[in-house]
């Protein structure tokens, strides 16, 4: 995804921003008319993705929003809708002249104002709980657990396609501390788990017709993760792959750089550095669902930290980036949030300081915690995981022809046929928890 360094030109942003996408579509289709460098071809051709996933982000006109903030909200009502849209607290952009609103504006809204989210009707109070008691029991001395977890993912395609073959990528969980003991129990197709470690996957085959499913049953056991660091026996370790930028997300820009000077002052210890970088985010980062990774054209860590909000995702990626600026290994690590009530797609870090080895962090559930809760996702983790990828934009194996519904992470599974890439409103994707039961 190199090419999204690439810069619009002028006229394709301009009409872009006035929510004008079938006359940028009409500038794009006639520049790539044209002889261009090879990058910004990409760049082009990938705007013409970019926009449709854009559109499909926002599928809401202003009637159907205000009956979902009123179903939604408590006591909400249209002149409430109206005060939020003067005070720009709702997501919405203009799609040829016409008020479209994010599908997910109302838990955005949740998240930027705390009273909206005690009158928000799906809260997951239950789940926090169910996690906070763990974590208040592992710090008040029980030693750490283990856990056997047995899981479930389908995907479901939702229309025909004028196609041949269909092909699916489902995510499966990484072997590999603290993850033991995996197993396939149950799997609708014929398969191949991939032989690349850093991103697993049972890749599949069908025919691309409506209510073609694909089933995936698991079973993992896992530990949860406790570290003691003594900072005065951390030694300084560059793992060159782990200290890289990785373009277009994970790169040091002066803005970047100049935020880490202020975090960091003169520490030069790397955990105490790591810390400090922590602490930083969880303080400053407003938790805030994102658009699909794949309709920005920004870096990511730079829209966290002009923005000061971010998705689990987004604050993983801010604090690798921060850490790697300044010589500190960093990388991904992602999967599910998955405990005894439900499952869903969860990104969090990981940091190298010598002799520790690779060490936890979770910014976003930290940062929607406080003292010592928000202190232990520094360095431990609970097991309330499933870990299929250890890299952030990992190649399939075998790779995928059309760029992905996420060219960054892969939780819900992909599929494509030998023509084009379906996209998310074209399939269902369920998690189930089928177990969840402590092994020791």
């Amino acid at each position: 995804m190199e090419f999204l360094s690439v810069i619009l030109p002028e006229e394709i942003k301009r009409e872009e921003s006035s929510g004008n996408f079938g006359v940028a579509k009409k500038i794009i289709e006639e520049r790539l008319s044209k002889k261009l460098p090879s990058l910004l071809r990409k760049r082009l051709e990938y705007e013409l993705e970019r926009i449709k996933r854009i559109v499909k982000n926002y599928p809401y006109d202003e009637e159907t929003a205000r009956s979902v903030f009123e179903k939604s909200i408590k006591d909400g009502s249209q002149n409430e809708f109206d005060l939020l849209l003067q005070n720009g607290m709702l997501d919405y952009i203009l799609i040829e002249k016409k008020m479209f609103f994010e599908k997910r504006f109302i838990q955005n809204l949740a998240f930027k104002d705390e009273s909206y989210a005690k009158r928000y009707k799906n809260a997951r109070e239950n789940v926090r709980e169910l996690v906070n008691k763990r974590i208040l029991e592992i710090l008040d001395g029980d030693v750490p657990k283990s856990y056997r977890v047995s899981a479930e993912i389908s995907l479901t395609l939702k229309r025909d396609f004028d196609a041949k073959s269909l092909r699916c990528w489902l995510p499966f969980p990484k072997s590999g501390y603290p993850v033991s003991n995996v197993r396939l129990i149950q799997c609708n197709h014929e398969y191949k788990i991939s032989s690349n470690s850093k991103s697993v996957t049972l890749y599949m085959e069908d025919r691309p017709k409506a209510g073609v499913n694909f089933t995936v049953r698991f079973e993992y056991t896992i530990e949860e993760e406790i570290s003691f660091v003594d900072p005065s026996k951390v030694l300084n370790s560059r793992i060159s792959k782990y200290i890289k930028e990785v373009p277009p997300h994970i790169v040091f820009s002066p803005y970047v750089k100049n935020i880490i000077s202020e975090i960091t002052g003169k520490e030069e210890n790397p955990y105490l550095k790591a810390k400090k970088i922590y602490e930083w985010i969880t303080e400053n980062i407003k938790y805030s669902y994102m658009h699909a990774y794949s309709t920005y054209d920004v870096s990511l860590v730079d829209f966290a930290l002009s923005n000061l909000k971010g998705d689990c995702g987004v604050q993983a990626l801010t604090f690798i980036t921060m850490c790697r600026s300044c010589g500190i290994p960093a990388r991904w690590e992602s999967g599910w949030f998955i405990n005894p009530i439900d499952a869903g797609p969860h990104d969090w870090a990981r940091f190298y300081v010598k002799p520790y080895g690779w060490l936890p962090v979770d910014p976003s559930f930290g940062g929607s915690r406080k003292g010592k809760l928000r202190d232990f996702y520094f360095g431990n983790l609970d097991a309330f995981r499933m870990i299929a990828n250890e890299d952030f934009m990992v190649d399939f194996d075998p790779p995928k022809k059309f760029v992905r519904s996420d060219p960054y992470d892969n939780q819900e599974g992909e599929v494509e046929t030998e023509k084009e890439n379906i996209y998310y409103d074209d399939f269902e994707t369920k998690i189930n928890v089928i177990s969840f039961q402590k092994s020791n």
